[in-house]
């Protein structure tokens, strides 16, 4: 499960939903960057590095070997879920998860400053700086807290690193390897290591059982490292490929790929964006659907739905189907529209361009389709779609040649349309 825009598409929704069915959840990339929200009986949680199937009660949860860990989010979101009656006692964490360590969200801010006004717009939370440290064969992992004399040995070859970087080009005052090691060993380690777990012999023992495992994505595909609009991306891979190296399983396991589109596009941060709308129709989106990011708090660009972008992401992640939510938000509009191909320099096109700087000077080529004007809230099957929403849906899968199986209508877990074999 991924998304297939630039993130905030509604993953969590679709995954809480899918999880019913599944007996293991692994999350397999990514960092608290991430921001999953799910709402059950008027109840939103905010998951950030917990995978959303937590909800379902007697689930095997994952924390994969891909994902970048902060302790003090880890254990402040088991607090928080413990104290609303979740039980969490099904998670487990990858030993060889990378862990975020203090200077990560101190050099992901000074090197967001000092880009000045080309600043990537990274939620300084640390995760880029801690997926260097571990491209770079000096981070730390979970499994590190496994031995406090290793833990200290390592940390201080990093801090050395870190501190000189700190004092001789920053001008900053270095931070105290010592008092970093207490606290993680100290604090963190005794909440982290009954977690520790080899996840990969967890999802294997589950598949040779003949078990379901969903494998969620964070953040999605036009920001992944390798795929999405460079520099404007997260570090990490969100594709679907990268599951099977964030979770340690092979290729030939996955049999489903489900993609999450939202009924228009959003983007939190700078970059290039087609489709942005700068009017009141633009407003009006970001009004009714509430595009705050769920981790910074600012304020989601919105725009029309991007089938150049929707084609791309059916390719790199080999989609098996395609979930379209937030369809009620586009209820109020007379008219909707949906970018079929771009316009760059008088030449059409009808895929993504290979150069940032082409995207950028994208002009978008619209179909114009007639909008529903009804509420589309209370709605649970198909056939009760208005004629001109199942219309959009049509051209939507028509159009990419995607299999849409969901349609989402409102925030709340039972406001999903199936539409499998329906829509297309």
């Amino acid at each position: 499960m991924l998304g297939t825009q630039w993130g905030d598409e509604g993953k969590a929704k679709l995954i809480d939903l899918l999880a019913g069915e599944a007996d293991v959840i692994v999350r397999y990339q990514g960092g608290h960057n991430a921001g999953h929200t799910v709402v059950v009986d008027g109840q939103r949680f905010a998951f950030r590095l917990v995978p959303s199937g937590m909800l379902h009660p007697g689930k095997t949860t994952v924390i994969g070997n891909g994902v970048v860990v902060d302790p003090v989010t880890l254990i402040a979101e088991l607090d928080m879920l413990a104290g609303r009656g979740i039980d969490t006692s099904g998670l487990q964490l990858s030993a060889n998860a990378h862990l975020i360590l203090p200077h990560h969200p101190i050099f992901d801010t000074l090197a967001e400053e000092a880009r000045g006004a080309n600043a990537l717009g990274t939620t300084r939370n640390g995760i880029g700086p801690a997926y260097q440290d571990k491209a770079g064969r000096i981070g730390l992992r979970v499994q590190d807290l496994l031995d406090p004399t290793e833990f200290r040995s390592k940390l201080n070859v990093l801090m050395a690193e870190k501190n000189a970087i700190l004092t001789k080009v920053y001008g900053r005052e270095p931070l105290d390897a010592d008092a970093i090691a207490t606290t993680y060993l100290d604090e963190y380690a005794p909440r982290l290591i009954p977690l520790v777990a080899d996840t990969v012999d967890t999802v294997h023992t589950a598949l040779e059982a003949g078990k379901h495992v969903l494998f969620e994505g964070a953040q999605a595909t036009f920001l992944d490292i390798d795929h999405g609009t460079y520099p404007f991306v997260t570090s990490s891979n969100p594709v679907a490929g990268f599951a099977c190296v964030g979770a340690g399983v092979g290729p030939r396991h996955i049999n489903r790929v489900v993609g999450i589109a939202k009924a228009y596009v959003t983007r939190v941060g700078a970059g290039p964006f087609p489709t942005e709308l700068h009017d009141e129709t633009g407003e009006l989106l970001q009004e009714r659907g509430r595009e705050f990011g769920t981790v910074t708090g600012r304020r989601r660009r919105c725009g029309w739905l991007d089938l150049v972008m929707l084609r791309q992401a059916i390719r790199l992640n080999g989609l098996t189907e395609l979930a379209v939510t937030k369809l009620d938000i586009l209820d109020v509009l007379p008219i909707v529209k949906i970018c079929t191909a771009y316009e760059i320099d008088g030449q059409r096109f009808d895929h993504m361009p290979l150069d940032l700087r082409m995207l950028a000077r994208a002009v978008p080529i619209y179909e114009q389709l007639p909008g529903w004007e009804s509420d589309l809230t209370e709605i649970r099957h198909h056939d009760d779609l208005p004629a001109n929403a199942r219309r959009y849906l049509g051209f939507i899968g028509e159009t990419t040649g995607a299999n849409l199986t969901y349609v989402g209508v409102g925030a709340e877990r039972d406001q999903v349309v199936p539409v499998a074999g329906i829509i297309r």
